[in-house]
């Protein structure tokens, strides 16, 4: 038996925990490669135009994992009361199930009917025949795990906020950030040209989701609070922001330019979607390096006056 799991959208949350709660359980497991054309294509040429291009590129890692027995979609609702998740956590599974013959494996996370993470757990047990009490320790051990190591990577995070070197908030979902083709490209361009790199995700959540209370107190999206959160708990030692959201993401479109209304820091609104070049997304990257070391005294164009 072989379950897939796609490289995309919930990877990067949950990624981690599937691994490790597999391994112990000496489950085979296949994690679709970083995104490349291929897989790109894959999915643009699945979807429809009204797709965001985050999902479009989820369908291509599902696309590509056509040779597994099981793929892992999960169906994740809410977090409770205004800590909604995009609509797309929510659709993926019945869009998979419409468009591949593999056997999904699912669980449902919804806390406002009671439906939580270990209980989903307990749902894959039953589908794979392991029973309740070692899939629980399974999940157990690997949560620990992940909180002991999640805690290192906020700590390495925030220490970033003391460097000399100009430092740029990445504000977008770790989807984008770290993909291959959406977000890679930009931080390497960051890191090359020696700037201190800051990611949203890699802040306390809870701390960051209050803290998106000074922004706005209407917003419900889960994610798209911690990200703004973490603009409130880093803003006194950041020279600049880049935002990095996919074409057309709704949540990203309303909430981002909420806070670009609201916030006193340089920034930068970078929009993906399938027809983004290279270059054009590098020349705006120069030229707000530029603007951020004249502003800071760091280069010798001088700032407009």
């Amino acid at each position: 038996m072989k379950i897939g799991i796609p490289r995309s959208l919930y990877f990067y949350y949950y990624g981690d925990l599937w691994l490790k709660v597999f391994k112990k359980l000496n489950i085979e497991v296949k994690v679709s490669p970083k995104t490349n054309k291929e897989i790109m294509d894959l999915g643009i040429n699945k979807s429809n135009d009204e797709m965001c291009l985050s999902l479009k590129n989820y369908i291509g890692h599902v696309c590509y994992l056509k040779d597994c027995d099981y793929i892992l979609v999960p169906r994740i609702d809410n977090f409770k009361t205004c800590n909604q998740t995009c609509t797309n956590f929510l659709a993926t599974y019945d869009i998979i199930n419409n468009l591949v013959d593999n056997k999904i494996i699912n669980y449902n996370i919804d806390l406002n009917k009671g439906e939580d993470e270990l209980k989903g757990f307990y749902k894959i047990g039953n589908i794979l025949k392991i029973k309740k009490k070692q899939m629980k320790k399974a999940y157990l051990e690997s949560i620990k795990e992940l909180k002991e190591e999640r805690l290192i990577s906020i700590k390495d995070n925030l220490k970033k906020l003391d460097s000399d070197k100009l430092k740029i908030l990445i504000v977008g979902h770790p989807y984008n950030t770290y993909d291959e083709l959406i977000g890679k490209p930009i931080i390497d361009y960051l890191n090359d040209n020696g700037i201190q790199v800051i990611y949203s995700n890699l802040f306390d959540s809870e701390e960051a989701n209050q803290a998106s209370r000074e922004l706005s107190k209407d917003l419900y999206f889960k994610y798209n609070k911690e990200n703004i959160g973490s603009i409130i708990l880093s803003q006194d030692k950041i020279d600049g922001i880049i935002f990095i959201s996919s074409f057309p993401c709704g949540p990203d479109s309303l909430v981002n330019e909420l806070v670009i209304r609201k916030i006193d820091l340089p920034y930068l609104n970078i929009i993906i979607d399938d027809q983004s070049s290279d270059t054009g997304l590098i020349t705006r990257l120069e030229s707000f390096i530029d603007i951020l070391e004249a502003k800071n005294g760091k280069s010798s164009i001088s700032p407009c006056r």
